[in-house]
């Protein structure tokens, strides 16, 4: 009996044992393999070249210096020994007189572990005229490896900063994000460079190496080529990009140039800051500085500042009104200078006001009245959704980064945001672009071309991406009915430039007729025991209001939008009319203004039948 169970026992631990190598050897082969594997086989990675950004005259707006980085072998200290790191930083500084040694022995000590076998980078950019003289001598050190590192360079500086954006190095968080950035270094952090990073970036390229117990490599076993060089020509000519920058002088605010397609031609926010400053690392005085600027450099004013549109609203506010079904284009209102509004009185900007006004001389003349009036008849409802199907209080699409979608205000969205009702004097502050309504002036741009052409264009700074071209097909948002009565309101706008009566009439001079619609958004309210207004010119600068004027051109054949708003710089026209009419003519001195210009339409106002 006892030999039976002492058998048994025995042929149990032999199964056992047979079974456990069997799943050793069998069943835990491959895990065991790519272990093994991992451990002999080592992967290279290798840097693709940023691709460059181009105008659309080819000229270069984002290039590549030619340069190295410098590397140090790992532990070379070890403890408190630090001799061999001190001799390598002192032959390096000796090499190199411009060089912290301070900053890089932090740099290197900071990344030094048991742990870490591969080179740590001390320096991340030396240029090339300076390597090349001592290459030969500083390779012949072990501890030290030189390697090509471009930086990124911006021959423009600060023109165009916003637009451009600039790449610097990548964060913790980025590098999670994108595990390629460990090996890049730099990302695109803001503007173009960073909405089309992942392209200009490139592909990493990668040799497959086998390498013994000692880290000696043995064979070479493949490689892949890197995927570089994916360059980027944008729709902008940094001649006329340099400028609006000399025309818009020392004023903080926002210039769009787009032709009526969406293509961006120029665009500036104002003030500028020069990008290059950001790619090796901004000092924390000078990123305190830009911050703290009371004229806000760093923020996109063209995407991200957000703004009371004024009267440039009234061009789709009137288009709202004369395909209500309560209003249409023969209405006429008489207007006095001010209305009546329960305890309140809602004044026109021009004191003793416009007399008998319908929808084209509401518009020539900025006639609050008209709008005031029509917004009680018409509703809040009408007027918010009709702008919302125009495209304003969503972004506009164009490829920059974050950009905001303005508001829209409705009975629903003060609901939403604040739990209150709805009253009817803020219709009427809606009515002429005031009260909660903001807009960014990129929204502004494309909704003048979606009057100049009846087509809600997706503005684009990219032209071409690599071969293939970029052209955003527009959005069809006006009912055919807005379609059919839209040259009524194009004749207003055209009316706002060139008749006697218009707002913009004596601060234009361009050498061809163009269309648009003044702006002149209050900043601060207005005592309803102020009798006479205080002139613009006379108040303290940031009460004044913003001066919007917003066109196309040529008038009767459109080809361009220019949008212009000065933050606190007045009255609309008078603030931006100069600024505008430069434009147009630069556009013509470019040869981008096309002179088969059909016959010239009237401009006389609509009349009752």
């Amino acid at each position: 009996m006892k030999i039976k169970i002492l058998l048994s026992i025995f042929i149990i631990v032999w199964i056992g044992l047979i079974v456990r190598v069997f799943h050793l050897a069998v069943q835990f082969n491959e895990y065991y393999e790519n272990l093994s594997e991992n451990n002999s086989i080592k992967s290279e990675l290798s840097a693709p070249v940023r691709g460059e950004i181009l105008d659309r005259n080819k000229e270069p707006v984002a290039i590549n210096e030619l340069g190295f980085k410098i590397a140090f072998a790992p532990h070379l200290t070890k403890g408190k020994d630090s001799s061999r790191l001190d001799a390598e930083i002192s032959y390096l500084v000796s090499m190199i007189p411009t060089l912290d040694a301070k900053k890089i022995a932090k740099t290197y000590k900071m990344q030094d572990s048991y742990y870490n076998h591969a080179y740590i980078d001390v320096v991340d950019f030396v240029p090339h005229e300076t390597i090349i003289p001592i290459y030969a001598l500083m390779n012949l050190r072990d501890s030290i490896k030189i390697s090509p590192s471009p930086k990124r360079l911006y021959p423009y500086g600060l023109i165009g900063a916003h637009l451009i954006g600039y790449v610097a190095k990548a964060n913790q968080k980025e590098i999670d994000a994108d595990p390629s950035l460990q090996l890049l270094g730099h990302v695109g952090k803001n503007g173009i460079e960073k909405y089309y990073n992942k392209y200009l970036q490139g592909v990493a390229g990668e040799r497959r190496i086998k390498v013994n117990a000692h880290n000696v490599e043995i064979e070479e076993l493949g490689r892949s080529a890197t995927q570089e060089n994916h360059n980027l020509v944008l729709n902008l000519d940094m001649n006329l990009q340099s400028f609006i920058t000399q025309a818009f002088e020392t004023k903080v605010g926002a210039i769009i140039v787009m032709d009526i397609h969406g293509a961006i031609y120029a665009a500036g926010s104002y003030p500028e800051y020069d990008i290059n400053r950001f790619v090796s690392g901004i000092s924390s005085e000078e990123w305190n500085a830009l911050m703290s600027s009371v004229d806000s450099p760093f923020t996109n004013k063209l995407i991200n500042g957000l703004y009371p549109p004024g009267s440039t609203i009234k061009n789709n506010m009137g288009l709202i009104y004369i395909n209500s079904g309560v209003w249409n284009e023969y209405t006429t209102i008489n207007s006095t200078g001010s209305m009546r509004l329960g305890n309140r009185t809602f004044r026109d900007w021009k004191k003793n006001g416009h007399g008998p006004t319908n929808i084209t001389k509401a518009i020539v003349e900025s006639c609050d009245d008209y709008f005031y009036q029509g917004s009680l008849q018409v509703g809040i409802d009408r007027m918010s959704n009709g702008l919302m199907r125009m495209g304003l209080g969503k972004k506009t699409g164009i490829d920059l980064p974050n950009e905001f979608i303005g508001t829209v205000p409705s009975r629903t969205w003060k609901r939403e945001k604040f739990h209150k009702p709805w009253y009817q004097g803020e219709t009427l502050n809606t009515s002429i672009g005031q009260g909660d309504m903001l807009v960014t002036p990129m929204q502004i741009a494309q909704q003048t071309a979606l009057m100049a052409t009846g087509m809600l264009p997706i503005p684009h700074i990219a032209k071409m991406i690599g071969n293939a071209p970029y052209t955003p097909a527009p959005l069809d948002v006006l009912t055919p009915a807005e379609k059919q009565k839209l040259p009524i309101i194009q004749q207003a706008m055209r009316g706002v430039c060139n008749d006697p009566g218009g707002t913009a009439k004596a601060y234009v001079y361009t050498r061809f007729p163009i269309a648009g619609k003044t702006g002149t958004a209050q900043t601060t309210g207005i005592s309803q025991t102020v009798k006479e207004r205080q002139k613009e010119y006379s108040m303290d600068y940031f009460k004044r209001s913003h001066a919007w004027f917003t066109t196309y051109g040529p008038a009767d054949n459109p080809q361009f939008v220019v949008t212009v708003m000065v933050e606190h710089g007045g009255h609309g026209g008078e603030a931006t009319g100069g600024i505008v009419s430069s434009i147009y003519n630069k556009l013509d001195d470019l040869g981008y203004i096309k002179k088969n210009l059909p016959t010239e339409a009237p401009t006389t106002p609509l009349k009752n039948p």
